[in-house]
């Protein structure tokens, strides 16, 4: 399998397969509205502003696996990050990022990372940095911040 046969569900519940994002540097994060790393969201969003014209977008895949940390409903989950974070960028319906019923789509990450390889998610807002051309390039824990990946980002827009 590779990153672009996988399919996911938007909050709208359209399906995308994730070719649809060929071309574009993505930023893939597992996140939750009610973690200590929620405020992430808005830096999340101002780099999702800041580069979107050149071709990079953030996806967020909400996930309620770590001390049930994003209990709610799929549009509750979006209405707190429009309204919380003015949330732009795309949010899919919440998935399982580990255990037996992984998301292909995390599945595929963690096995496939340069960074921790085969490491199962250990928390909220693990972000991974995709090229445009589909590969992995870094893998990022829960506490480092979105702007500290701003540098990594701009290579992959660079070349």
């Amino acid at each position: 399998m590779f990153l672009y046969d996988i399919k996911v569900e938007n909050m709208k519940g359209e399906t995308k397969v994730l070719s649809e994002y060929k071309g574009t540097v993505l930023l893939i994060v597992n996140t939750a509205s009610k973690c200590g790393f929620t405020k992430q969201f808005g830096p999340l969003e101002q780099l999702n502003v800041k580069y979107k014209k050149d071709n990079f977008e953030v996806l967020g895949f909400p996930c309620n696996q770590f001390l049930r940390q994003d209990p709610g409903t799929n549009k509750e989950i979006l209405e707190f990050c429009s309204l919380n974070f003015g949330v732009t960028f795309e949010m899919f319906r919440k998935i399982n990022v580990k255990g037996k019923d992984i998301h292909p789509l995390y599945e595929y990450l963690v096995n496939n990372s340069p960074a921790n390889q085969g490491k199962k998610i250990r928390w909220n807002f693990e972000k991974f940095l995709i090229s445009s051309t589909g590969e992995i390039i870094n893998r990022y824990q829960s506490k480092i911040i979105p702007e500290a990946i701003d540098e990594d980002i701009l290579k992959l827009l660079d070349n």
